[in-house]
């Protein structure tokens, strides 16, 4: 792939618009992959999130810098803001949920065990059986959306819950299956939403504790039981995921890159990336260029 930039969608191939609130969508799997020859270039949504049935066929996902294989049946969950792709196996078939980010944002704050599934992207292997009941449960929801009958924002709360929570119990993230108390992932939950608005100023973990009104130690120790990370390694991932998506996807120079994520030497920048990334900016952009198509 050539260093232009991502492409930000609506829903994939349409143009950028605001997202209304409580947006729900439900579409076939093959609606928009069969006609692109079962491939997905790489796009990113600023604010809808995904649940992806795959109940036939499988592929792979390229979510940021990483590769997820699948198989059916599985489903996949992509947060608002990723930049993300698909290699469909031929004839796959599915269904593709996408969800407003503040209306994903308000089920989960109805039940705290939810919030683990979209920490990032993952793919959720299913026993059969329960990959028939997922696909109930969105034929139900596909159905409630497309009437306006009495109740109906009920029955598809219930559906995306019921979907959610289907995810959530068979799911392998460590973090889901060990989640810390109720505070604890409300905490980390309101740590990753306050890095994605600031991680450029590059803050100490200090300042972050303070305006989030916790302790340092209390920080920490919610950021091991819930992410199995520190708050300043949490705030370093985010600045290398940024740097690598701009390293992918824009032209800028490294030294752009360095200030565009906060940094005020370039030259402290490549430091920082390659005793993290294992290659320096410049190569790791080079590297990648070289595998692509």
């Amino acid at each position: 792939m050539s260093t232009a930039s991502v492409p930000s969608f609506y829903l994939y191939g349409e143009p950028q618009r605001s997202v209304a609130e409580g947006f729900v969508h439900v579409e076939s799997l093959d609606d928009r992959s069969r006609p692109s020859e079962w491939t997905i270039r790489p796009h990113v949504h600023r604010d809808l999130n995904h649940i992806i049935l795959i109940a036939q066929g499988g592929g792979a996902m390229q979510a940021e810098a990483a590769q997820v294989s699948f198989d059916a049946p599985c489903l996949l969950l992509i947060p608002a803001g990723i930049v993300h792709g698909f290699s469909w196996h031929s004839e796959s078939r599915g269904h593709v949920t996408t969800i407003a980010d503040s209306y994903l944002r308000h089920l989960i704050g109805r039940d705290i065990d939810l919030a683990p599934l979209f920490a990032r992207p993952h793919a959720v292997a299913l026993p059969h059986e329960e990959g028939d009941t997922a696909e109930e449960i969105i034929d139900r929801m596909a159905r409630e959306l497309g009437w306006a009958g009495p109740g109906q924002r009920a029955a598809i709360e219930s559906a995306l819950l019921s979907l959610m929570v289907l995810a959530l119990r068979h799911t392998t993230l460590t973090d889901a299956t060990q989640p810390g108390t109720a505070r604890q992932t409300a905490l980390v939950a309101r740590l990753r939403e306050r890095i994605e608005q600031r991680f450029r100023q590059r803050e100490p973990v200090s300042v972050h504790a303070k305006a989030l009104g916790t302790s340092l130690t209390a920080l920490r120790q919610a950021c091991a039981r819930v992410a199995g990370s520190s708050p300043a390694q949490m705030l370093d991932d985010r600045s290398l995921l940024e740097a690598r998506r701009l390293l992918l996807y824009s032209q800028m120079s490294v030294a752009d890159i360095a200030y565009a994520v906060g940094f005020e030497d370039p030259a402290y920048f490549s430091r920082f990336f390659a005793r993290h990334v294992g290659q320096p900016p410049r190569a790791y952009r080079a590297a990648r260029e070289r595998c692509q198509p």
